[in-house]
């Protein structure tokens, strides 16, 4: 049987424990409104990138991804977002077997491809499920700092693309899907589908006439399709915070209610205890008495 000492250590333990998961859970809770607040902040202008490369590709006869496409390798590149930090239950686990199965049946060669990992914990997972991992970022410690881990993604595609004769690039990441779930993700990033900014003329243009541009059409198109791969990957990296601050946010909900059984649990046995200490004390008492007072008599 634990004694008195035992047991107060024991509920003190517990008690720092679920101060520390309440304070995670509301750093978690912070965190997920900051990044569904850069999701939100980003989709007027991701829109409006939409209608410009709609308006650029107007009557153009010959899409540019179509030209060409049947004499590249067919090498994959893919990006992973996962991340840094654990106590998010399967987070990383999850976005790492469906990479890994979505690759296996793409056009490319499975055998033949580059993996960018952004989370040291979703590297060691790839890694571990017999992956090499070509390079690895390190996850954006806030919304503020998203640029520049695309700024860098995108650098590194370049060079896949130029050096490496990457062809295919698909991106991966667990995307937010409500206060307490999240969903694995993944899509072709490169080469783009053109054809689904033709589709947009489907759509009611919110003014009267289509806007004209002065500028070279080849020029232009090219910057728009380079802020359309910045807005998509930064987008990418926000959903998968907020993803991961979900999952840390599930598991520390559940991390306290399981504290709170074993507090209370351990309370019981620590107030039996001391009962007992009290019983058997008040009993040495009385057997002191009765002695005393039967030696006089």
């Amino acid at each position: 049987m634990d004694t008195l000492e035992h047991l107060h250590k024991q509920l003190d333990n517990l008690e720092e424990l679920r101060t520390i998961v309440k304070t995670m859970k509301a750093l978690s809770a912070a965190s997920i409104r900051q990044y569904e607040q850069a999701v939100s902040a980003l989709a007027g202008y991701y829109r409006t990138v939409e209608r410009g490369l709609h308006v650029v590709l107007k009557n153009t006869p010959s899409l540019p991804d179509a030209a060409g496409r049947m004499h590249k390798p067919l090498r994959l590149g893919a990006i992973v977002f996962g991340s840094d930090h654990g106590l998010c239950g399967r987070f990383n686990e999850d976005i790492t077997f469906y990479a890994l199965d979505r690759m296996k049946s793409t056009a490319a060669n499975p055998e033949n491809h580059l993996l960018l990992a952004v989370g040291a914990r979703v590297a060691a997972s790839l890694e571990q499920a017999g992956q090499v991992i070509e390079d690895d970022f390190l996850v954006p410690g806030s919304a503020s700092q998203i640029t520049m881990t695309v700024q860098q993604i995108l650098l590194k595609i370049d060079e896949w693309r130029e050096q490496a004769d990457v062809y295919y690039v698909y991106l991966f990441y667990n995307r937010h899907s409500g206060s307490k779930s999240y969903r694995p993700t993944g899509f072709e990033l490169l080469p783009i589908n053109l054809h689904r900014f033709h589709r947009l003329e489907e759509e009611t243009w919110p003014s009267r006439c289509l806007p004209a541009f002065s500028i070279d059409r080849e020029l232009l198109f090219t910057r728009l399709l380079r802020q359309y791969l910045f807005v998509t990957l930064f987008r990418a990296c926000a959903e998968s915070q907020a993803s991961e601050h979900t999952s840390r946010l599930s598991a520390m909900q559940s991390a306290q209610r399981n504290l709170d059984e074993r507090l209370e649990e351990v309370t019981m046995h620590y107030r039996r205890a001391r009962q007992n200490v009290i019983t058997s004390e008040l009993l040495d008492v009385v057997a002191g008495f009765e002695a005393i007072t039967g030696n006089k008599s």
